[in-house]
């Protein structure tokens, strides 16, 4: 049975984040530096908060000498799951929390960002190619990827998950709870790894396994989720979070797992010391408050950046 649809503005907004072959400049529509105030349903802030921040001489000595004399930073960027980065209205400029650290730590090193849209899935694996010096996408601190990937933290995020309004379903702590449900979520994500990991409990429960189905684009899991081909969404928190806020009939279930999240590297790179101290430096002066509460995800805050800390548990 179809559901209620996405309101107006939130289908614009993600119709423009499936171009994810596009180029963004980084550089979003703007506001007077660190203005603030009420955003309207289904608009994108555009509060600029990283635009007065400064070169941090003991930070950009930190770099290797070939991307200081450089002078750029090249960014390998997903895109489309809002607030973590999307496009605006025009279809072209980016904005998100990913978006505006990597803009405020290239600052903070004296680096201009170079940024190139890429799939999410694809992203971790092209790193270790050397083409681009660092990856976002809101990518969660896992003991596996750490055997491949190196990370600086700047968020904390997780897992959770989200439903229609005529769910049953109340809270999530086991995910034997989802047995015999159909779970939407994207594809080459932790969430894909953690339910796929899980399903044989199920069986071994007595209960029908749960299916898992994969998506590379937001609008189509919101979709799946609206017009009932699946029965609940896991995501990110703080994308469930906004995401709820944006449509009709839906509703955020609650968080189940954290996890740190990070810049992700090619393993053993020379970068990570000066990204580190470029977090440190934006929390001490801050801009790493100001772009939380642009966004409202104070609660993601983390008290300092850490290179490939364990995975929380």
């Amino acid at each position: 049975m179809t559901r209620t649809r996405h309101t107006a503005v939130f289908a614009l907004i993600t119709a423009a984040a499936l171009t994810l072959t596009a180029c963004g400049s980084g550089d979003p529509a703007v506001a007077p530096a660190g203005a603030a105030g009420p955003v309207a349903k289904g608009a994108v802030p555009t509060a600029d908060v990283v635009s007065g921040v400064k070169r941090n001489r003991a930070a950009a000595a930190l770099l290797p000498a070939a991307v200081r004399s450089s002078g750029t930073l090249d960014i390998a960027a997903a895109v489309g799951t809002p607030p973590s980065a999307t496009y605006l209205a025009d279809g072209m400029t980016l904005a998100g929390t990913d978006i505006d650290f990597a803009n405020a730590v290239a600052g903070v090193l004296g680096l201009k960002p170079r940024r190139e849209v890429a799939a999410f899935e694809a992203i971790l694996p092209a790193l270790g190619s050397g083409k681009y010096d660092v990856g976002t996408g809101n990518f969660g601190v896992t003991d596996e990827r750490r055997r491949a990937i190196d990370f600086v933290t700047y968020l904390n995020d997780g897992q959770g998950f989200a439903v229609r309004d005529d769910s049953e379903l109340r809270k999530v702590t086991d995910l034997t709870q989802l047995c015999g449900l159909t779970v939407g979520t994207a594809a080459g994500t932790t969430f894909e790894v953690t339910l796929e990991e899980n399903r044989h409990r199920c069986s071994e429960a007595g209960k029908k396994p749960y299916e898992v189905k994969t998506y590379s684009d937001l609008a189509a899991i919101w979709s799946s989720l609206q017009q009932g081909r699946t029965d609940v969404v896991m995501s990110t928190i703080n994308g469930l979070r906004y995401a709820v806020k944006q449509q009709e009939g839906v509703r955020f279930l609650n968080e189940f797992k954290r996890l740190d999240v990070g810049f992700a590297f090619k393993k053993g790179t020379p970068l990570a010391p000066a990204f580190r101290a470029a977090v440190n430096s934006l929390m001490a002066d801050g801009t790493y408050d100001r772009i939380l509460k642009k966004w409202g995800i104070d609660a993601s805050a983390v008290t300092t950046s850490q290179i490939s800390p364990p995975e929380i548990k």
